[in-house]
């Protein structure tokens, strides 16, 4: 008895009704994407599953990607209740904690973080100063900063519209090792101020090439409460985190984790771990981050629309390694319209397809949190549930 989440990062599926709040008026990931790839047929997997069924409900018709007669998989839209827009806070949500306030969002114009945070950093971790302290792409200011970064040594500080702190490094000024402690120092600095995730960004190459490097990891602030994988797992199932699960988790509750960068690499994990048929109960939980990282915050259209269709291909050699009665379920964490204004999340609804190998598919309708996923999920593996979430099954 198995289930298995992919999580589409930033896969968005139409503005919750709070979206004027965040000034996301107007955003929709999927109907945006599946409008610019302009194909006659997309995500033909992911059709058959519903996805376009899903977005019918929000009175949207996926170009490409439309409803179908038959969908093989229950079939929903859910919405966030807790506030923010980011990734901490969907996956959360997803797995059962539902926030009453938002993570800290630093100022995005310079100088971003406060004045104690800063000196607290530089003092802590001896690195004379910082660069940065504001708010931008991760691309875009380590080529502004990197032969700086290289002249002085000294760490590139900045956030987002995200709650974040983001620490980059060129990896022959710092050894991964030592920006893991930077980051470290920083997380427990920023507890104080409910920053959601500090985040190691490393990179690489000559200054007219520098490219990011796969050794990111992001350092969650600590959880509020049991998460659905503590449940699951303190009630008899394995638990299995591959991407940036278990980061965002702190590994709590995780009894394996893959910490594998990017989609394919995801991919290819989670075949691997459902070829082998567990003598239990067996949950896997996956990130695939590249839509977000690469695309979405870059607004690139066709790649973002492209890296689904990679992901939906893959889905029946995934689909081949599941047992019968076995769980699979696609969602998303928040949206990341590339069509949209700026390179911000958007606030979002987010698919829900949950295929049960064997069985039929229906409608799971608009659901009022992301915990229902939690809650249903605690039903399919016949343990208590949680206090957030009302299942549909």
């Amino acid at each position: 008895m198995r289930a298995t989440v992919l999580v589409i990062d930033s896969f968005g599926i139409g503005e919750l009704p709070d979206a004027s709040e965040y000034g996301d008026t107007g955003a929709n990931t999927a109907l945006h994407i599946a409008q610019g790839m302009g194909e006659s047929s997309l995500w033909p997997h992911m059709k058959a599953m519903g996805l376009g069924n899903a977005s019918e409900l929000l009175g949207n018709s996926l170009p490409g990607c439309e409803a179908v007669e038959n969908p093989s998989s229950v079939y929903g839209v859910m919405k966030e209740k807790s506030p923010g827009k980011d990734t901490t806070t969907g996956h959360w949500e997803m797995a059962g904690l539902v926030l009453d306030k938002p993570f800290t969002q630093f100022p995005k114009e310079y100088p971003s973080f406060p004045e104690d945070l800063v000196q607290a950093f530089v003092e802590r971790t001896g690195c004379g100063g910082i660069l940065g302290n504001k708010a931008a792409s991760g691309t875009a200011i380590i080529e502004e900063l990197g032969a700086e970064h290289l002249a002085t040594g000294y760490p590139i500080c900045y956030t987002s519209a995200d709650s974040v702190f983001q620490i980059a490094c060129h990896m022959s000024k710092y050894s991964i090792e030592e920006l893991y402690k930077m980051c470290e120092v920083a997380r427990e600095l920023c507890d104080p101020l409910a920053v959601g995730r500090v985040i190691a960004r490393p990179f690489d190459g000559p200054a007219d090439a520098f490219f990011r490097t796969k050794e990111r990891h992001d350092y969650s602030i600590a959880l509020p409460g049991d998460s659905l994988l503590d449940h699951l797992q303190k009630n008899g199932v394995k638990t299995v985190a591959v991407g940036k699960i278990g980061s965002i988790f702190n590994e709590s509750g995780i009894t394996e984790s893959f910490h594998d960068a990017g989609n394919t690499a995801c991919m290819e994990r989670t075949v691997k771990v459902l070829s082998d048929k567990p003598a239990e109960k067996e949950f896997v939980f996956v990130n695939l981050v590249d839509t977000d990282m690469i695309f979405g915050h870059r607004r690139d259209v066709k790649g973002y629309g492209d890296a689904v269709s990679e992901i939906d291909s893959a889905l029946p050699g995934l689909i081949d390694s599941m047992d019968e009665g076995d769980v699979l379920i696609i969602t998303g964490d928040h949206g990341c319209d590339p069509a949209f204004k700026g390179t911000d999340h958007t606030r979002e609804h987010v698919p829900l397809l949950w295929y049960t190998k064997g069985s039929d598919g229906g409608s799971a309708g608009i659901r009022e949190s992301f915990s229902d996923m939690a809650a249903s999920l605690c039903a399919y593996f016949s343990v208590p549930p949680m206090k957030n979430g009302k299942s549909f099954l």
